[in-house]
C-alpha cells in the first residue's frame, strides 16, 4: 500500500486527487490533500469579488465536498512549513509530520513586488479571498470619502485607481473596475459622481496581454480606452505609498492602488533544496518529477516545465489542470501495474481575457477571436469549468442579473 500526498488544493491539486480518487478506488492506496484553505477557489473570477461582481461563496466550494465520493482521498487542512526528503516527510505546523511514498507538490505561486515588498501594504495583490475583500473594501471605501470630500482635488484623488500590471488580471481588473464606476454605481451617490473615476493601468512592457497575439493587444488596449482607462506603457513603477504610484518623475495621486505584475512561485523549491529559476520555479523532468529527488513531483505555478517548444507553461489554469489530471492517471498506472511515467503533454485549449460588457479576446493558436462572440465564449468556458453545479447556476443567473440591469450585489465594505 501507498501513500500519496499532494500538497494544494488549487486546479493542479484538486485534478490530481480526482484522478486518483477514481484510478486507485476499491485499492488499499492512501490520497492525501494537504491545504492551508478548506476551500478550492476558482481564480480566474477572483476580480469579481473583488469589484463587487460575485460574492466569495459563488467561486468557492469545500474541498471535502468535492472529494466526498473518492473513498480513498482524506483531505487535511493544515500548513506545510518544510519537506524531509530523505525521511520521506511532510512538516506540518501543528501536527505530526506525514509520511510519503509518492509526493506531489501544487503549492502554486504570489505576487512579487519586485524586492520592494512594503509597496504590499499599499498595492496589494489578487490571489486569496482575503485579498478580493480587501481590494472590493478599498475601491467601495474611496467612493465613500469621495461623497464626503469637499476638496474638489482630494476628491479627484480618492476616485482614482492606478493598476499595476497589464496581464490578463490586470486587464480584466480595470474593465472591470471601470464597469462598476460608469455604470453600476452612478446613481448612488450625491456630490461624487463616479462617472469621472480615473483608471490608470500601468505596464512596464511595450504592450498589455504581452502573452498574447499583438493583434489582440491592440484590440484590448482600443476596448479599454472606450471604457475611459488611461493605458500607460514603457511605464515602469518606482515609488508606491497610501495615496500615490509614481512613474519615473510622474506622480499619479490615486485613491486605490492594486497590484497586477510579477508572480513567484511557493516555498517548495527551499523546501526540497533544489535550485529554482527566477520566479523560484522548480524544473521538472517530461513526467513531471522533480530531478534528483525520488518520488517527488511538481505541477502548475511551482513548476518550470517546457512545452514541445522548449519554452516554459505559462501559469495558466488549464496548464495545472492538464498537469494534475496527467500525473493522477500516471500514478495510478504505476501504482497498479508498474507502467512506466509517460512525460506530459500540454494540449492548447485556448487563452482569455475579458475587456468588459461584449469586449473580450480569445486566442486558440489557430484562431483568434474578439469582440462580442469571445465575450459569450469567454462566460461559457468559465461556467463550464466552475467546479459544482450550485455554483454554475448562481453565476450564470448573477451574470444575467448584471448583464439586464448592471447591478452589483455584493457591495460590501467589511
Amino acid at each position: 500500500m501507498a501513500t500519496i500526498v499532494i500538497i494544494g488544493g488549487g486546479f493542479g491539486g484538486l485534478a490530481c486527487a480526482q484522478a486518483l480518487g477514481a484510478g486507485l478506488r476499491g485499492t488499499a492506496h492512501r490520497v492525501i490533500l494537504v491545504d492551508r484553505r478548506n476551500y478550492h477557489l476558482f481564480q480566474p473570477l477572483l476580480y469579481q469579488v473583488a469589484t463587487a461582481a460575485l460574492s466569495p461563496a459563488d467561486i468557492a466550494v469545500p474541498l471535502r465536498h468535492i472529494l466526498a465520493r473518492y473513498r480513498n482521498v482524506e483531505v487535511m487542512w493544515g500548513e506545510v512549513t518544510g519537506i524531509d526528503v530523505a525521511r520521506r516527510e511532510v512538516r506540518l505546523d501543528d501536527r505530526p509530520p506525514l509520511t510519503w511514498d509518492r509526493l506531489a507538490l501544487a503549492t502554486g505561486g504570489h505576487y512579487s513586488w519586485f524586492g520592494h515588498d512594503d509597496w504590499a501594504v499599499h498595492a496589494p495583490g489578487l490571489k486569496t479571498m482575503a485579498d478580493a475583500r480587501t481590494i472590493r473594501a478599498r475601491l467601495l471605501a474611496a467612493f465613500e470619502r469621495a461623497e464626503m470630500e469637499t476638496d474638489p482635488v482630494r476628491q479627484r484623488q480618492l476616485m482614482t485607481c492606478a493598476i499595476v500590471g497589464g496581464g490578463p488580471t490586470g486587464v480584466e481588473m480595470a474593465g472591470a473596475v471601470a464597469e462598476l464606476a460608469r455604470w453600476t454605481l452612478r446613481h448612488d451617490f450625491r456630490r461624487a459622481d463616479p462617472r469621472q473615476t480615473r483608471i490608470v493601468l500601468i505596464e512596464a512592457g511595450p504592450r498589455v496581454l504581452a502573452g498574447f497575439p499583438e493583434s489582440l493587444s491592440r484590440y484590448a488596449e482600443t476596448a479599454l480606452a472606450k471604457l475611459g482607462v488611461e493605458v500607460r506603457t514603457g511605464a515602469r513603477v518606482t515609488a508606491i505609498s497610501a495615496n500615490h504610484v509614481d512613474i519615473g518623475d510622474e506622480h499619479i495621486p490615486a485613491g486605490t492602488i492594486l497590484w497586477a505584475a510579477g508572480m513567484t512561485a511557493s516555498a517548495a523549491g527551499r523546501w526540497l533544496g533544489v535550485e529554482t529559476d527566477k520566479a523560484g520555479r522548480i524544473p521538472v523532468a517530461p513526467d513531471l518529477s522533480v530531478p534528483d529527488r525520488p518520488g517527488v513531483y511538481a505541477i502548475g505555478d511551482t513548476a518550470l516545465c517546457r512545452g514541445a517548444d522548449g519554452k516554459p507553461l505559462p501559469g495558466l489554469a488549464q496548464v495545472a489542470q492538464q498537469q494534475g489530471t496527467h500525473l493522477g492517471r500516471a500514478l495510478t498506472r504505476n501504482l497498479v501495474d508498474g507502467t512506466p511515467m509517460p512525460p506530459f503533454r500540454f494540449r492548447n485549449r485556448g487563452d482569455t481575457a475579458v475587456i468588459g460588457r461584449h469586449a473580450a479576446v480569445f486566442d486558440f493558436g489557430w484562431a483568434r477571436l474578439t469582440g462580442r462572440i469571445a465575450w459569450l465564449l469567454w462566460g461559457l468556458v468559465h461556467i463550464v469549468l466552475l467546479v459544482g453545479f450550485e455554483n454554475r447556476v448562481i453565476v450564470g443567473a448573477q451574470w444575467l442579473w448584471n448583464y439586464f440591469t448592471r447591478e452589483r450585489g455584493a457591495r460590501l465594505i467589511e
